[in-house]
């Protein structure tokens, strides 16, 4: 009988604890199954940070590293620089990237650091209580905004994929999703792109992914598919915002 799908070797027998509906699991099935066709379990470092994010750790069979909250592209950058042999993947979600970890992950992107960074845009704080967080939504229902998020207490949405596109140490930034088949298959591409520019020693990759909380944003899992669809790609557009190998071609 041929074989149609398997389970990536690469994970562990751990069962998922991520809340129904959460698109951490699919993103993290994608990376299981390069990390298993690209062959990178060997020589790979993962670097996790806090958050739901770093609930993943548990689920590869491979080297990691948890940082503190929002500093993994710090600890990321240690590790490369001692040795830039290493595929070095940094996994965080937009709390611990886009507040605690604002001033890493942005003088690691003007530094060039040589590494792939994978963001998790839910449009709120997942794991501590639906808070505001950076990239939550104008209007957007929070915790701390319960009649939606106002520019005058919470300020605007930040869009890390444009902002580190203007920098020149960052080559390749784009921004997915994961709410349909079309689009998880479209965010597989651009996680193999990222993986495959850091293994021929380029600069940072940037890769934004547009991931539902049906807990935080308390929506049911079909009806979170459709906000993204409806609400979050109106305000984080999809696409390539910046792929330098393009540019110079």
């Amino acid at each position: 009988m041929k074989t149609i799908y398997k389970r990536p070797e690469v994970f562990t027998d751990a069962v998922t604890t991520y809340c129904g509906g959460c698109g951490h699991g699919i993103v993290g099935k994608l990376i299981a199954e390069l990390i298993d066709e690209m062959g990178l379990q060997d020589n790979g470092i993962l670097v996790w940070p806090i958050g739901c994010s770093c609930l993943s750790d548990r689920y590869y069979k491979m080297d990691a590293y948890m940082a503190l909250h929002g500093r993994a592209p710090a600890a990321a950058t240690g590790i490369k620089r001692a040795d830039p042999s290493k595929f070095v993947m940094v996994y965080q979600g937009d709390g611990d990237l886009a507040s605690e970890g604002m001033a890493e992950i942005m003088h690691a992107a003007i530094r060039g650091e040589k590494f792939s960074v994978i963001f998790i845009n839910n449009a709120i704080y997942g794991m501590t209580g639906g808070q505001v967080a950076p990239t939550t939504l104008m209007d957007q229902v929070a915790s701390t905004a319960p009649y939606g998020r106002k520019a005058d207490t919470c300020g605007f949405p930040v869009k890390m994929a444009e902002l580190l596109a203007n920098l020149p140490g960052v080559i390749y930034s784009e921004r997915v999703t994961v709410n349909s088949p079309a689009h998880i298959a479209a965010c597989k591409r651009a996680l193999k792109k990222s993986f495959e520019l850091q293994l021929g020693g380029k600069g940072m990759s940037f890769i934004e992914i547009l991931s539902p909380c049906p807990t935080g944003w308390k929506l049911s899992p079909v009806k979170a598919l459709d906000w993204i669809e409806e609400q979050a790609i109106q305000e984080y557009p999809l696409g390539v915002i910046k792929d330098v190998e393009k540019e110079d071609a």
